[in-house]
């Protein structure tokens, strides 16, 4: 008997010609087929994220490249779901970034957090421009022990690419991470590349874009992590 399906939720603004648009899916079939499961991909356009009752039947969630995207407050909306429901969830490069910015908002209250990207003259602009920026770079990222990431790598040193101009802002970096948001990589040169949450059963984040991997016939590990959270969510 075929095993139900698991409903992966992509939260982003699909595009066609944004590389990570065409290799996410990929990585999640890829990831799938190894783990011998039957999952069911639907792209959710964030301006079409008004409400929560959209995302209760998914079973995951990631949250894509390619910000700004159409309507920011559906796509924190739809983070803000996944961490509160304790549904698994990964965000890349702007993934990475709003959630972040929906942590900031949401749990530490400070509801004037803003993405420079968009705000730039924002007093609270949590997410700033890269000292330099990370556009077609790739870089080793050393990873924290015993964090999800570093189980999902089986590895504490990776090698990843980027294609990214904005990151934490180091000006509010400790008062983010000083909680429940830890963080879980940082690159050659020690800035945070990595984040997670601790009282969530899978919530990870990443500036860098791992599911590039998919295009060079290679699973990325954290597609496998993500579909073996939900898989444990959903028995």
């Amino acid at each position: 008997m075929t095993p139900p399906a698991l409903h992966l939720a992509l939260i982003g603004d699909y595009n066609p010609d944004v590389i990570a648009h065409q290799a996410i899916p990929l990585a999640l079939q890829q990831a799938a087929a190894e783990l011998d499961l039957n999952i069911h991909v639907q792209w959710l356009d964030t301006d079409t994220l008004t409400c929560t009752s959209a995302l209760q039947g998914f079973d995951g969630f990631w949250c894509v490249p390619a910000s700004p995207y159409r309507d920011t407050e559906g796509a924190l909306r739809a983070i803000r779901f996944a961490r509160e429901q304790k549904r698994p969830f990964l965000g890349t490069c702007g993934g990475f970034q709003h959630a972040v910015l929906e942590y900031a908002r949401n749990v530490l209250g400070w509801a004037d957090a803003e993405h420079g990207e968009l705000a730039p003259d924002a007093e609270r602009a949590v997410i700033a421009p890269l000292n330099c920026s990370l556009v077609e770079v790739n870089d080793t990222v050393r990873l924290c022990p015993y964090t999800r990431i570093a189980q999902a790598y089986a590895s504490v040193d990776i090698h990843e690419g980027y294609r990214c101009r904005y990151g934490i802002n180091p000006r509010f970096a400790d008062a983010l991470l000083a909680g429940n948001l830890i963080p879980s990589g940082h690159d050659s040169a020690g800035d945070l590349r990595a984040v997670e949450l601790l009282d969530h059963p899978f919530f990870v984040a990443t500036l860098f874009q791992p599911e590039r991997a998919a295009l060079k016939g290679i699973t990325p590990p954290l597609a496998l992590a993500l579909l073996k959270a939900c898989r444990g969510a959903s028995a």
